[in-house]
């Protein structure tokens, strides 16, 4: 059980573990507390916001929208590595979530899968908005990963959290996705490695286009959307010039029924001769 550090302490975590802080506005008081408590708080919870363009981001997750008042989160970590903070307080970021999930995070256990929203996330977790489409094609800069992994490790370290206490949205609310592009089980590795003083592994080793997909999706983007080049003999290839490898099977399916027609024509064809020299 922890209380939230005051707003200058959370500062001077980010800024002492190597991190180029920006602060928006009146963040320090930007929050949602009118709508419940914030604390105690047990963890760090990491998003990706499917926006694009850095001035955007921040002021989406600062301002929020129509359907979901702001602050969206703490802070907003950029492609360029900076982290914005836009409030401090209860923030809409969580929802509600497992809290078998959450009893695993105060314990500091392996997390269990997420069936349920049925807890309070606003209330116990540090929020991070993280500047990125999420479609698993809008890449993650080596800074912008650092950036995530110490301003992860800044807030354990002040609590005293291991990397277990740092979850991805997609880990806490059942249908999330979030983040998408890397794994959270890589960046708790990353975040282990800093608090235990060990060199931080390659950011770049470690983004993983295929992250936050599910093997259905993967499968059908192979199937129908891995566009290859056209076999020359395809009769469609200038309409077609690019195929996916279901256009392949179409085409290998259309050929085995064309010879299927052939040889069941050339079949009756020679009973046909067979029973006339007969």
């Amino acid at each position: 059980m922890a209380d939230p550090m005051s707003a200058s302490a959370f500062v001077k975590a980010l800024r002492d573990e190597g991190l180029t802080v920006v602060e928006v506005g009146d963040w320090r008081s930007h929050n949602r507390n009118h709508k419940g408590p914030w604390g105690p708080v047990h963890g760090v919870m990491i998003h990706h916001t499917v926006t694009k363009g850095s001035a955007n981001t921040v002021s989406i997750c600062q301002h929020g929208h129509a359907s979901l008042p702001g602050p969206l989160c703490h802070g907003v970590i950029t492609k360029d590595g900076r982290v914005h903070l836009v409030g401090y307080g209860r923030a809409n970021h969580a929802g509600l979530g497992d809290g078998d999930v959450l009893r695993a995070v105060i314990a500091e256990k392996e997390l269990p899968t997420d069936n349920e929203a049925d807890t309070d996330g606003n209330r116990h977790f540090y929020g991070f908005e993280c500047e990125n489409l999420g479609d698993g094609k809008d890449p993650w800069p080596a800074a912008q990963l650092e950036a995530i992994e110490r301003t992860a490790a800044a807030i354990c370290r002040h609590h005293g959290w291991d990397e277990r206490s740092v979850i991805g949205h997609l880990e806490w609310q059942p249908g999330k996705v979030d983040p998408r592009g890397f794994t959270m089980p890589s960046m708790r590795d990353r975040v282990a490695d800093r608090l235990h003083g060990k060199t931080p592994t390659n950011s770049k080793q470690e983004e993983d286009p295929m992250a936050g997909y599910s093997k259905a999706e993967i499968g059908d983007a192979v199937l129908y959307r891995d566009n290859i080049a056209a076999p020359e003999f395809a009769p469609d290839v200038k309409k077609n010039p690019k195929w996916s490898l279901s256009s392949y099977i179409r085409s290998i399916y259309n050929a085995v029924i064309t010879i299927r027609d052939e040889l069941r024509a050339l079949r009756k064809a020679v009973d046909a001769l067979a029973q006339k020299e007969s």
